[in-house]
């Protein structure tokens, strides 16, 4: 009994985290230790057989836990765990807008040491050109607020978005 309820509840905490919280708590994460571990609890059930944008989200995730960890070797771990997810998610969904933002984002994040920054340009080039095809307002919104406050970008390009 304890077991089912446990499921129970386990299913219906992730049901509540959806998109519209992800993305929040994504953006909250990168400067807060604790909102990272609770989107990375949120978001280890997550498989390389969901939906490629959670995979997106638990890649980037991981790279943020990576962020917030102690020691080198833990660092390492979650980030090399991280990039997995991220890439995978590519993979499956090479024309998100927002996936291609959320790597976009741990590229220009990244260490220099960590050599995770080959893709930028790809992925800039690629939220412009999109960025007006995309007709979803959450995701556009997400979209611009990164665009708006990188550095990748120049004055006029975030004039595009």
């Amino acid at each position: 009994m304890k077991f089912f309820i446990g499921n129970i509840l386990l299913i219906l905490s992730f049901l509540s985290h959806n998109l519209t919280e992800i993305r929040k708590d994504f953006i909250l994460a990168s400067d807060s230790k604790e909102v990272s571990e609770k989107l990375y609890i949120a978001l280890e059930n997550i498989t390389k057989e969901s939906k490629p944008i959670l995979v997106a989200y638990k890649g980037a995730t991981a790279t943020l836990k990576a962020k917030h960890s102690k020691g080198i070797k833990q660092k390492k771990s979650f980030f090399k765990e991280g990039v997995d997810y991220l890439e995978f998610s590519i993979q499956k969904a090479p024309k998100n807008i927002e996936i291609r933002c959320i790597r976009l984002s741990v590229q220009e994040h990244s260490p220099k040491i960590l050599k995770y920054k080959s893709k930028i340009e790809e992925d800039k080039q690629f939220l412009i050109d999109h960025y007006k095809k995309n007709t979803d307002k959450a995701i556009k919104k997400f979209v611009k607020d990164y665009v708006l406050q990188s550095s990748l970008f120049t004055a006029s390009e975030k004039k595009l978005f």
